[in-house]
Formats: C-alpha cells, sequence, structure tokens
C-alpha cells in the first residue's frame, strides 16, 4: 500500500526577503537577529538570501519578532487578486506607528470625503 505523497513544497524566498527588508528597517544586522533567535548568522543569511527552510521554532520566532503574516506566502494564489502596490502599500503600513497610522487615516478619509463630494 503506497501512502500519498504531497508534492509542493513551500517556496520560502519570499519570505526569506522580506525577514531581510524588515531586519534593516530595524537597523539590526544578521548577527544580532541571529542571537535573538538563537540561530547562527551564517543562517539568517541563507534564509534570506536562499530561501533556505528553518526548523518550525526558529520559524515562529522570526515571523512574531517581525510580525510577518504568512498567509501571503502560504497560499499566494488566494491573494492573486491584490495588485503588487496594494502589496507593498500593505507593508509599509505594517511598519508604521500609531501616530504614522493617524496621518495615514486622515488623508484615506480625505480621499473617501472628496469622492463623495464628486458624486454630488
Amino acid at each position: 500500500m503506497r501512502m500519498y505523497q504531497y508534492e509542493k513544497r513551500l517556496d520560502c524566498h519570499a519570505l526569506g526577503q522580506e525577514i531581510k527588508r524588515r531586519r534593516k528597517a530595524k537597523g539590526w544586522t544578521q548577527e544580532h537577529l541571529a542571537q535573538l533567535v538563537d540561530l547562527t548568522p551564517r543562517s539568517i543569511m541563507y534564509i534570506e538570501n536562499r530561501g533556505q527552510h528553518t526548523s518550525l521554532n526558529a520559524f515562529y520566532k522570526l515571523v512574531t519578532l517581525f510580525d510577518i503574516s504568512v498567509d501571503e506566502f502560504f497560499y499566494p494564489d488566494k491573494l492573486g487578486g491584490e495588485s503588487e502596490r496594494r502589496k507593498r502599500i500593505d507593508r509599509m503600513l505594517n511598519d508604521m506607528d500609531e501616530k504614522e497610522l493617524i496621518i495615514i487615516e486622515g488623508a484615506a478619509e480625505g480621499i473617501r470625503k472628496a469622492r463623495e463630494t464628486e458624486g454630488t
């Protein structure tokens, strides 16, 4: 009796690039990040640049440390309707603090009100 084998493998290149982007945004070195998540700097380099798979525990530490939603990496086909621009803006929003988000919210509200007045 042959067991079912699932052929699809998780491509971690995009996730590695996102980890690298967020690490650099914080001004952290690969060495500093490695200490925080109990990995070697070489492991961080391979994750960021080669999309190397890591243990579930290290993966969990990395995505929670940087507050990364993994849905877009695990289910890219389900999020296919979103444009690259929207994804880029979402990533920028995730890096903003509360005060910056208030400014963005005000701008979006202003755009919405301007649309409403155009229609009347």
